[in-house]
Formats: C-alpha cells, sequence, structure tokens
C-alpha cells in the first residue's frame, strides 16, 4: 500500500515542474516586455505584458485587494485536496497527471498573488481583432489538467 501512495505522490514531480516553468517564463517575460510591449510569435499568437489581480478572465479584477486572499485561499484548498486525492491513491495515471498539472498551475498562479498581489499574464492569443483573454503558463496547465480530468471521467463512465 505504501509503494503505491509514494507512486502515487510521485506525480508532483510534473507539479514541480510545471511552477518551475511557470516561474521562469513569467520572469524572462516580465525582464523582457514593458506594459507597451508587444512581440509577435505567430500571426495569431503575441506576447503581451500584464498583471492580472482577478482570476480567469479577469474576474472580480475590479475589486479593491480582497480578491487577492480569496483566490490565495481557493489555490490553497484545492492543492491540498488535490494532493490528498494522490496520497489516498487510486487513481489512473491519466488522472495523476491531470491532478499534478493543475496542482502545479494553482501553485504558480499562488505565488504570483502572494508576492506580487496579481498574476502576471502573457500569452495573447487573438484571431484578427478578436483577442482570448491573455494567458500563462500557469492557466495552461490548469487547463489541460482540468480537460483531461473530464475525458477521463467521460471514458470511465462509457467502461460501466
Amino acid at each position: 500500500m505504501q509503494n503505491r501512495k509514494t507512486s502515487q505522490l510521485s506525480w508532483l514531480w510534473l507539479s514541480a515542474l510545471v511552477v518551475v516553468f511557470d516561474y521562469v517564463s513569467k520572469a524572462w517575460m516580465s525582464y523582457w516586455l514593458d506594459s507597451s510591449s508587444i512581440i509577435p510569435v505567430f500571426p495569431c499568437l503575441n506576447f503581451i505584458l500584464t498583471h492580472n489581480p482577478g482570476a480567469a478572465f479577469s474576474f472580480l479584477g475590479w475589486a479593491d485587494g480582497w480578491q487577492r486572499w480569496l483566490f490565495v485561499a481557493i489555490s490553497l484548498g484545492v492543492s491540498l485536496y488535490l494532493m490528498r486525492l494522490l496520497y489516498r491513491g487510486g487513481v489512473s495515471k491519466w488522472v495523476g497527471c491531470a491532478i499534478a498539472l493543475i496542482i502545479g498551475g494553482a501553485i504558480g498562479n499562488l505565488y504570483d498573488r502572494l508576492t506580487l498581489g496579481y498574476v502576471v499574464d502573457f500569452i495573447d492569443f487573438c484571431i484578427g481583432y478578436w483577442h482570448f483573454a491573455t494567458f500563462n503558463v500557469a492557466d495552461m496547465a490548469i487547463s489541460i489538467g482540468a480537460i483531461m480530468w473530464v475525458i477521463a471521467s467521460y471514458k470511465k463512465s462509457g467502461k460501466k
């Protein structure tokens, strides 16, 4: 039983990798970009520096600061809950990977909120004049992890 718990917790290396890659990418972009810089990467992809005090799609970004602590609490709570799921074991490799990505993304953005008071975003996806919400590596990890978990849930329910 202990070996299974250890192997489930070994997914946390992926979480750590996400946190490091997220931190390095944000530091790099913060160094090279200012608030008026745009670096075209592809016709539909730019790097542009933004500071987001809110959540996804700048949700609650207009609030006067209390949202920072709300999102800190949510990130901590979700991360601890997901780590507990890994520790308890019984999740597939696919779900373990998904959980690790979500934990890494949550901790990456949590670090920004605690140290800066906002999250550094820099990836701007656009089609013509339409722009998707600017995001970062942590956001991608959370989104990919969530999609993987949903797919795993559908696969599992389809087997019954």
